[in-house]
């Protein structure tokens, strides 16, 4: 009858897929506070650009307004990548 592999005990099961960068340094404190700004600035620009009737929040540029909004809200979406 085959043997079965022995254990190993030294690492935890965690550590063992994750390999030898299991260590995880903290989050920034500005980083959520950051990412869920630029969301919500994004957010606020696209509503101020509605509700004025396209003559704010950059009166000359016309729609790039919501190109300059969903922007800022990207930014902080791709944030949320890193988040942990």
């Amino acid at each position: 009858m085959p043997e079965s592999k022995p254990r190993r005990k030294n690492k935890p099961r965690s550590q063992e897929s994750q390999g030898t960068h299991s260590v995880d340094k903290p989050m920034p404190v500005w980083y959520k506070p950051v990412m869920f700004g630029l969301m919500l600035l994004g957010l606020v620009w696209i509503m101020v650009y509605y509700l004025s009737q396209t003559l704010f929040p950059i009166p000359n540029i016309g729609g790039w307004n919501i190109v300059i909004g969903f922007g800022i809200a990207m930014v902080g979406f791709f944030m949320t990548t890193g988040w942990k």
